[in-house]
């Protein structure tokens, strides 16, 4: 499936903040890209332009795109709870996220590739799809090849973040998804009101 490829810090630059991770580029540069993105005097943004920019901050933050991202409102909107807040909940529950929150990569996008090329298993079996939806007490671990990976093990090696709805055993290179984090445990700086508020217009 088709991924933003392009320049991270232009996307970082542009929601101001660096969505990405670390970004020695951004930290230099952290105003808008382009000719006038240094000027103070930025036009104020309409009350649609504030909500279309939230979403894609959060699908540029998820790795997501269009289509996926609005079945996944659908599902949120069908479900029980806030939807904003379920929105969020089924972004973190997604294979590569998880992966990527137990230090496993150090990037979400180096998530999707390792689950892509089958260094990860879930319950004990091999899954190939970043998308997939975990559920509360499924495994999550290193396929037994894989254990050895050089990006992994440089991963776990520099990994600091700890996670109440996550644990992690870095000897067996598997941890539990041990529940849906509830939207105070999630860090990710997303205002999912106004999601919610675009989708339903």
């Amino acid at each position: 499936m088709a991924r933003y490829t392009g320049p991270k810090t232009k996307i970082a630059r542009k929601f101001g903040e660096a969505i990405f991770g670390d970004d020695k580029a951004f930290e230099k540069r952290n105003y808008p890209p382009g000719q006038h993105g240094n000027n103070r005097r930025r036009g104020k943004k309409s009350e649609y332009a504030i909500q279309l920019m939230e979403k894609q901050k959060a699908k540029y933050t998820y790795g997501i795109l269009e289509k996926q991202f609005r079945n996944m409102f659908k599902r949120a909107t069908a479900a029980q709870g806030i939807t904003g807040e379920v929105l969020l909940q089924l972004c973190e529950s997604r294979l590569d996220n998880v992966v990527y929150r137990m230090g496993i990569a150090p990037t979400r996008s180096a998530a999707r590739q390792l689950v892509s090329h089958r260094h990860i298993t879930v319950n004990g079996e091999k899954v190939n799809i970043p998308s997939y939806q975990l559920k509360a007490g499924d495994v999550v671990g290193v396929r037994e090849k894989s254990k050895s990976l050089e990006a992994i093990t440089n991963s776990l090696a520099n990994s600091s973040n700890v996670y109440e709805w996550i644990t992690f055993n870095n000897d067996t290179k598997s941890g539990t998804y041990v529940s849906v984090p509830a939207r105070i445990q999630i860090p990710e700086n997303i205002n999912e009101q106004f999601i919610v508020e675009l989708y339903s217009k």
